[in-house]
Order: C-alpha cells, then structure tokens, then sequence
C-alpha cells in the first residue's frame, strides 16, 4: 500500500524558489516508477491531506490493492490537490488496515514531506503494530523533509536529524527501511527500493507490548477492525 503526502506543505518548492513544487516532483517520480513496479506486485493507494471535515481528517483510501496498479496510482497523484495537515500515524493504521494486517502480510510504504501534525504517535503505533500484525513492514520515504522541531502537535518528536522526521521510527520498528531522498531520480530510486522490493514483511516479531492507540485521542488499536 502506497501511502502519499497530501498535504499543503507538498505544493510548497523548499528551499529552492525556482524548483518545482513537491508535488509535481512526486507526480513524476510516480510516472517513471510504477510502470516498473506494477508488474511485481498489487498496489494500493491512500492519501491524507485535503478535504476532511477539519485539516486533520482527510485520509482517503482510493484504492486497495490491485494489479497493474500503475495507472490508477498515477492518476490518482495527478488528481492530488494539497491541503491540511500531516497526520501520518491514523494514515499509516488506515493502510495497515486496508491490508488486514492482523491475518495477512503485506508491506506500507509511506511518502512524506514531514512530520506527524496532527497530533499522532507514530512511534507507538510501530510498536503495536509489529506486535499485532501477522507480518508487516513499514518502508518511509522522507521527500525534501521540511521539520518543525517545536510542532505542538508532534509528541512523539525528538532531534532526528535534516532530513529525517518522526515517522522514521515506524521504519525502525517494523523492519522496515527510511530513505532520504531531495530529488526525482532518488525518490525513483526509494520507491524501487520499497514498493518494488520481492520480500514481503520483517519476518520476526519484537516482544508483546501494551496495545496502543495511533493518535492520543483515538481508540487502542487492539479493539480497531482490520
């Protein structure tokens, strides 16, 4: 499961004004790496960002996976018109669940400018979710990472480093892998790396931990359905 930044910051051009926004630099990524991506396995598309009833709610799963997915994920990223917030732990559980990730493997390779704003714990859901899930990676890809060391609404954010965000823990606690990426031929390259990758799932498990909830708001995810 493919899961994209949506969010406003995506339509912002970094530090660079002449370069193309994040956006139209994903869009492209997406053009040239999927046609080779497709063929190996089914993909899925979720992306959080706009609409919503508020700046934190929209998480929209377009698709689950599907075969010869390389064209609808490419419409769907041309179709992706920024806004709202980052809140990539409820993303993140919306893809997991999508998998049905407590009976079914699968991997979620998450896409982000970011940090967590939206007041999610990505790092614990990590935690319940390499517990809880039959075998489950996480693969983050950080694009051109803009971070607000003194968010209110990123708890969980420590000195990770340019380049690197909160959501990086999910890669560490899952298997999974964080890959820094500032242009359209690395980002090409991560999504190679992760989506295209052969081998499905970490394949151990850390020990049990106390369910946890994706946001601090939120129900545990031990009682959510898959």
């Amino acid at each position: 499961m493919l899961v994209l930044d949506g969010s406003a910051s995506m339509a912002e051009v970094g530090h660079d004004p002449a370069a193309p926004t994040r956006i139209i630099e994903a869009r492209a990524a997406l053009r040239l790496a999927m046609p080779q991506i497709a063929p190996l396995r089914r993909v899925g598309l979720l992306v959080y960002g706009p609409g919503g009833a508020d700046a934190c709610s929209g998480i929209d799963l377009r698709f689950g996976p599907v075969a010869d997915a390389a064209e609808p994920v490419i419409a769907g990223a041309q179709a992706l018109q920024p806004g709202g917030l980052t809140p990539i732990a409820d993303s993140v559980l919306a893809a997991a669940q999508a998998l049905d990730y407590r009976t079914r493997p699968g991997i979620v390779v998450l896409v982000t400018d970011g940090n967590e704003t939206c007041g999610g714990r990505p790092c614990a859901l990590g935690a319940a979710l390499m517990t809880e899930a039959r075998d489950l990676t996480v693969h983050v890809i950080g694009f051109r990472v803009n971070v607000d060391f003194f968010g209110w609404n990123t708890p969980e954010q420590e000195s990770y480093g340019e380049g690197r965000t909160v959501a990086k823990c999910l890669a560490d606690r899952t298997g999974g892998k964080y890959v820094s990426t500032d242009t359209v031929d690395e980002l090409v390259a991560a999504l190679r790396e992760t989506l295209g990758c052969a081998v499905i799932g970490a394949g151990h498990r850390a020990a049990p931990v106390e369910p946890v909830t994706a946001h601090e708001n939120a129900p545990a995810i031990a009682d959510r359905g898959a």
